[in-house]
């Protein structure tokens, strides 16, 4: 199966996490979108894309200890959580954000929360529209984090300080990973 079709796959199936009510209109609005986008654009997937592309991205989370890994992206210069541009070796979406969140985070062993993407979230760069599939990321007992050169810095929080430093986008993605848990 190709990246394009895995990530038709997953987004078909895609249900959202968030018991918020009005999460689920937001998202099937975003799902039907995304699913759009990859039907009119073979290269949906990728950076080259210029009318947007599917990025994936992963919350890394320490739920026994209530907080979650951000890093101060070198860019955009915002918390935020692992991920970035789909790769020609990434061979599903899971796959793609598990590969982001252990180079950004330098933490060997994570592993994604069951149940496929927590949330979708769409989102201007400089580079272009981002169609963001969000998973959450489990971090193993003991983990020690590793900045890389992506990063200015890499740093654990409690939950009840997400909203302190990071956009409502990151929060979002919290309250939907909580759900899931």
């Amino acid at each position: 199966m190709s990246l394009h079709d895995d990530a038709v796959a997953v987004l078909k199936e895609y249900t959202p996490a968030e018991r918020r009510e009005d999460a689920a209109p937001e998202q099937e609005e975003l799902r039907r979108v995304y699913l759009d986008h990859l039907a009119a654009r073979p290269d949906g997937l990728w950076k080259g894309c210029r009318d947007g592309h599917l990025t994936a991205s992963a919350m890394v989370i320490d739920p026994s200890g209530g907080r979650v890994l951000l890093t101060l992206h070198r860019k955009i210069r915002k918390w935020l959580q692992m991920g970035g541009h789909c790769e020609p070796g990434d061979v599903s979406l899971a796959a793609a954000a598990l590969r982001e969140a252990t180079e950004e985070s330098g933490i060997a062993g994570l592993t994604l929360l069951p149940g496929g993407p927590v949330r979708l979230d769409r989102h201007l760069t400089p580079c272009a529209w981002h169609l963001d599939v969000q998973y959450a990321a489990l971090a193993p007992a003991g983990a020690v984090e590793a900045i890389s050169e992506e990063s200015l810095d890499l740093r654990w929080f409690p939950y009840t300080e997400v909203a302190d430093v990071a956009d409502d986008s990151v929060v979002r993605l919290l309250e939907a990973t909580r759900a899931r848990l």
